[in-house]
């Protein structure tokens, strides 16, 4: 785990987040940890006080981590879920609805062709995924894994199936949102972003189609795959890396950027839900691109002046000036358009949600693109199985959820 090494041979502040974390992580492997939590913790805050000692027993840790993945490989397998349907589809493989043999539970299964990943040098990208999603498990605003595993030629990530629709599929449909459909969406996705801002993560890729609804109209950001980890506050990225037309201009002119892009993409998604067009769009991407640099930012009345005021906030091209930089969640919290948000119910899930989709269970897949559900489903799992040129270019990648370790049988 790269949080653990960085833990190990960096001196960094130790956050509660983060602590969180660790105890998350190591609560997989001792049955103790899930029953004990909040004494693990204490634990490991008094072995961080103690930093004589903590670099030795984490080391130890993470070794008997390396021998506990290694278990799960033969635990999990392609063979141990009916897949039902396509529900999705991306540059290395698709999405499939999944039901558990055993369990009977319904899963979104990421399956991801090894040699195409090595082929495209992407292989740090998705082990970056596999990472951010491991510590991602305890938000509920954020898509959260259950098993990761592979076989000689083939990722698979077990994630939770959302049946809700992307919100680009709703934008599609009604083209754009009330104001407070929207602020409610704006003030999930913001609590999404902090949470991972205060694990030292950029999500850099936020977009309608990485935003998904459950079946009871909440917010799941997915894809972490153009994640940026260690990313301290002050720090910077220089990789140029997003979607076109929600780009932060620091990012399009090349210069080092911060974890300030994230809160130009919110700008960006809600400028679209409450107008039907990313802010500064045109069919020519030079143009878009040039109107992202220089255009004046046009707000129309159709929004509240506190919603045209959050806008601006968001979408300033000063990075210095931009709502977030400077003390990140907190700035928009305090903003007058959130000021009838009771943020604490928002992240308990206890405010009601101003749409719910219509689903009928989990096997409902009204919401989801027809050009994915009418790709045929793999016939047998068999195929994923046969031995692959690029077997050995994930160690590390094998993980089963703490919760999911609780309740699966030993033997499969």
């Amino acid at each position: 785990s790269a949080f653990i090494q960085m833990t190990v041979t960096q001196d960094r502040p130790v956050t509660y987040a983060k602590m969180r974390g660790v105890v998350s992580f190591f609560s997989g492997e001792n049955r103790r940890c899930v029953k004990y939590p909040t004494f693990f913790t204490f634990i490991y805050w008094m072995c961080v006080q103690m930093k004589s000692l903590v670099k030795p027993l984490l080391r130890g840790w993470m070794q008997y981590y390396n021998v506990f993945s290694v278990l799960l490989v033969n635990r999990v397998k392609p063979s141990d879920f009916d897949y039902l349907k396509v529900i999705g589809r991306g540059s290395f493989g698709k999405v499939l609805l999944a039901r558990h043999r055993k369990q009977g539970g319904y899963y979104a299964v990421k399956v991801l062709q090894k040699q195409m990943i090595v082929k495209r040098k992407e292989q740090k990208h998705v082990m970056v995924e596999r990472s951010v999603l491991q510590k991602a498990l305890l938000h509920p605003f954020l898509v959260g894994l259950h098993f990761s595993f592979q076989t000689p030629n083939t990722l698979f990530f077990v994630l939770d199936y959302v049946n809700g629709g992307e919100l680009f599929y709703h934008l599609q449909r009604e083209g754009s949102f009330p104001e407070h459909r929207s602020v409610f969406y704006a003030a999930e996705m913001a609590m999404a972003l902090g949470y991972l801002h205060s694990l030292e993560i950029v999500y850099r890729d936020l977009k309608p189609e990485n935003i998904l609804l459950d079946s009871e109209g909440h917010v799941k950001l997915t894809d972490f795959g153009l994640c940026k980890e260690g990313v301290a506050v002050g720090g910077i990225m220089h990789t140029f890396c997003g979607t076109p037309e929600y780009l932060a201009p620091e990012v399009l002119q090349g210069h080092p950027y911060s974890r300030a892009v994230d809160w130009w993409g919110l700008g960006a998604v809600l400028f679209e839900m409450l107008y039907g067009l990313p802010p500064f769009y045109s069919r020519s991407k030079a143009k878009m691109f040039e109107n992202i640099l220089y255009a004046p930012l046009k707000l129309h009345n159709k929004a509240s002046l506190a919603a045209r005021s959050l806008l601006g906030g968001l979408l300033e091209r000063d990075v210095s000036k931009r709502l977030g930089s400077s003390r990140d969640l907190v700035e928009l919290q305090e903003h007058p358009l959130f000021c009838t948000i009771n943020w604490d119910d928002l992240l308990a899930r206890k405010v009601i949600p101003p749409f719910i989709p219509e689903v009928t269970g989990p096997c409902d897949i009204s919401y989801i693109d027809s050009a994915f559900t009418q790709q045929p489903v793999p016939v047998s799992a068999n195929e994923w199985c046969q031995p692959g040129g690029a077997s050995e270019a994930f160690p590390g990648f094998s993980f089963m959820n703490p919760e999911e370790y609780m309740s699966a049988p030993l033997v499969s």
